[in-house]
């Protein structure tokens, strides 16, 4: 990973950007939990949460240490939606071909993999539709942590419109997004600015333990507190334009 306006391209950029957004503690922390992952999650209990109506398993891996992350029900959310789809699948942010092997088109700006098209999702020019549109914490990055000379707000919504206007007439966008991390992007979702058709909000009530609750109970949710990284997350979709 690595371009001109990547505020955490390079190693030492990397760990001011992380020391910015997790604090200093987590710069000590993080590499303690990749090392005591391979002994911990062999013994984590099975967990579930509620969703549609449904049950869903938790997610555990080494990898980014899902175990102690949102990670652990965004990847069954993730793997849900595309169970739920028959059509053509983009994913924005190179995520799930860290954890499955995926055959869907992934769209990063920064990040290089075999598969992976590096594209802003604003300025690419295609003439394919697709059935679903996924993004897995993506897009509270956008405009944050890319140097982009504009407003977060601006720039996500500007991403949220450009992905609809690629989506087949009842295709949706999916993305999920922890609350806490960009402020600009908690003001949008406040203010219900983001425009998103449904939403739903996750709230994290221990380290592996999540449950649906209303849009006022997870606003204001802190980002690293009380458990490390998200403690809420929003599951959001958007329809394509009428």
């Amino acid at each position: 990973m690595g371009a001109k306006g990547h505020l955490y391209s390079g190693f030492f950029g990397r760990l001011r950007w992380f020391a910015k957004r997790f604090g200093w503690a987590e710069v000590f922390l993080l590499p303690m939990r990749i090392i005591a992952s391979r002994l911990v999650v062999p013994f984590l209990s099975e967990r579930h949460f509620e969703f549609r109506g449904g049950l869903l398993p938790c997610f555990y891996s080494h990898y980014n240490i899902t175990w102690c992350n949102e990670r652990a029900v965004e990847i069954p959310l993730a793997r849900w939606y595309l169970e739920q789809s028959k059509g053509r699948v983009l994913e924005i942010g190179h995520v799930l071909g860290h954890y499955d092997n995926c055959a869907h088109l992934v769209l990063d700006k920064f990040e290089s993999a075999e598969g992976v098209v590096n594209e802003d999702i604003t300025r690419w020019e295609t003439n394919e539709r697709f059935e679903l549109i996924l993004s897995v914490s993506t897009f509270e990055h956008i405009g944050f942590d890319d140097d982009v000379g504009e407003e977060s707000s601006t720039k996500i919504l500007a991403a949220i419109a450009a992905c609809r206007m690629i989506l087949e007439p009842q295709g949706r966008l999916v993305v999920t997004v922890p609350l806490g991390y960009n402020p600009d992007l908690d003001h949008l979702i406040e203010t219900e600015k983001l425009g998103y058709d449904r939403g739903l909000f996750l709230l994290r009530y221990g380290p592996r333990q999540w449950k649906e609750v209303s849009k006022s109970k997870a606003i204001g949710t802190q980002f690293g507190r009380p458990y490390p990284f998200a403690n809420a997350i929003l599951v959001a979709e958007f329809d394509a334009p009428k």
